[in-house]
Order: structure tokens, then sequence, then C-alpha cells
């Protein structure tokens, strides 16, 4: 790889490979300072789903972010279809991208879905939410893959 390639470019997909040149080093320093920061930036929730594929978690963004759509979602009909969606892929014993929740919130779940409010994946998405912050996000930050994301963006000074 030459200087000038990106080592970031090469990890994404090709319809990724664009997003390097639009990150800021100020966007990339900020997701240090907080989870938060981070998870609500515009570029920050695929590069950590990138990084969390390496641990393989990455269900845990996609079930976040899959929550905050659905919290967005105003027809009822179209509500009860994305919830069950949401349980089978998510939610359900052995789904194939199963989050790692208790199985008390499972059945509340189970049960609440029936309703499909827009609430009924609240406290799941809680609970990932704070397996996020605590467990994967600092080694997030200490990783290799963020450390040289940061270099590279100061080194070659995209502001």
């Amino acid at each position: 790889m030459s200087p000038n390639t990106c080592w970031l470019c090469k990890i994404f997909r090709a319809e990724e490979k664009g997003i390097s040149s639009k990150l800021s080093s100020e966007e990339v320093l900020q997701w240090s300072q907080s989870f938060d920061k981070l998870i609500t930036s515009k570029y920050g929730p695929m590069i950590y789903k990138t990084y969390l594929k390496t641990e393989h978690s990455d269900e845990n963004i996609e079930f976040w972010l899959a929550c905050e759509a659905y919290k967005k979602i105003t027809s009822q009909r179209k509500r009860i279809s994305v919830a069950r969606k949401l349980f089978t892929h998510y939610i359900q014993p052995q789904a194939p991208n199963e989050i790692n929740i208790d199985s008390p919130l499972r059945n509340a779940i189970t049960r609440n879905i029936q309703e499909a409010t827009q609430s009924c994946f609240d406290e799941a998405q809680r609970i990932i939410y704070m397996h996020m912050e605590r467990d994967s996000y600092p080694r997030f930050l200490e990783s290799n893959f963020y450390q040289k994301l940061k270099h590279s963006l100061q080194t070659h000074g995209n502001n």
C-alpha cells in the first residue's frame, strides 16, 4: 500500500470507500470524548460498526440503529411489520443476529410486540447501548483501528 493510499478505504466495502475523504480529524477526535458523540455523529456509527465486525459484535450497533429508525415510524401497520422483523432478527432465541439480553427482557419484548408500541424495544436498546459504551467502546478507542484513523487524519490534515 503506497503512503498516499488511505488504509481505511481498504477496509470498507465498495459503496463506503468515499467515507475516509469526508471524515475530519475534528470529528474523529470528538469520538473519544464520549460514546454518545461517536454514536450520534455523521460517520461514527459506520466506522464503529466496521470496528465491531472485527470483534464479531456488529449486531449491537445494527440493533441500536434499527431501534432509532423504528421509533420514527408513524404508521402502525409498518411498525408492526418492522417490530416482527426486529424480533426475528435480533431478539428471539437463536436469531441470526441475536443480541445479548436476559430472558425476562426477551419475554417482555415478546409480549410487547403484540402491541408494537414506539417504545417496545427501548429497554433492550438501552441495555445494548450500555454494553457498547462500557465494553466495546473503550476497546475501540484503544484499538489500532481508531488510532490509525486518528493518526492518518492528523498527518494528512483532513479537516
